[in-house]
């Protein structure tokens, strides 16, 4: 069962962050589409880069405390026994840090939560709507374009959100020390850190892990999406 440690919380951040993102994009995308069709114009990758990029950032906020809950009680379980918070659920774990931390503690790294969102989004939503765009302008068939423009966006989802999910985690599960410090004071000191003793590679390494975890994921979500007309119409 320890498999699935954690699994109240990442359905909740699923259906908090993944329903908001999906939802933001294809609205701002609406939007786009009407103020350029009104001035006999097209949309393009610049267009789609900024509406994935805000859609995630937006999402983000929104589905941290859910997304940190997640972290939390997978990470609690490699504590000493004496340590543990055996948390029971994620409502518990919520519940659990806004006493002992206060209800600011469940946005504790919304920053690089934020950005990797944002990373992901962008890597995601606009490559697989450009990809469908310009696939769109060949002979291939319909479900084709889907599962190629789908695998080009799981694909760069990983590749530009990893080095954020790395820091994001690193983040989230710091504890103080004996001294009542921090080991990282943000997101930009704990890159460079991690690029200082660990080298630039670290970010990357596990990519093959993350990306079977990422990519399946995004391009099942993309394929649905783009069949129940939420993405391209």
């Amino acid at each position: 069962m320890d498999l699935y440690t954690g699994l109240s919380a990442g359905l909740l951040r699923q259906a908090v962050y993944t329903t908001a993102r999906m939802g933001l994009f294809q609205t701002f995308m609406d939007k786009l589409k009407a103020r350029a069709a009104a001035s006999g114009q097209t949309i393009g990758f610049k267009e789609r880069t900024g509406a994935s990029v805000a859609a995630g950032g937006i999402a983000a906020m929104i589905g941290n405390p859910a997304d940190l809950a997640l972290i939390r009680m997978q990470s609690d379980g490699m504590k000493p026994l004496a340590e543990r918070k055996n948390y029971k659920s994620v409502i518990d774990a919520l519940s659990s840090i806004t006493k002992s931390e206060g209800v600011g503690a469940l946005w504790a790294g919304a920053g690089p939560t934020v950005v990797r969102a944002m990373a992901l989004n962008f890597g995601q939503l606009a490559t697989f709507s450009e990809a469908k765009a310009q696939l769109s302008k060949t002979s291939l068939p319909a479900n084709a374009q889907t599962l190629c423009a789908s695998a080009i966006g799981g694909f760069f989802a990983s590749f530009f959100s990893l080095p954020f999910d790395f820091v994001k985690t690193r983040l989230q599960k710091q504890t103080r020390g004996p001294d009542g410090r921090l080991p990282y004071k943000g997101m930009i000191d704990c890159f460079g850190q991690v690029a200082k003793q660990e080298g630039l590679g670290r970010f990357y390494r596990g990519f093959g892990t993350y990306y079977v975890r990422i990519a399946p994921h995004a391009m099942v979500t993309l394929v649905v999406a783009d069949y129940l007309g939420w993405i391209t119409r």
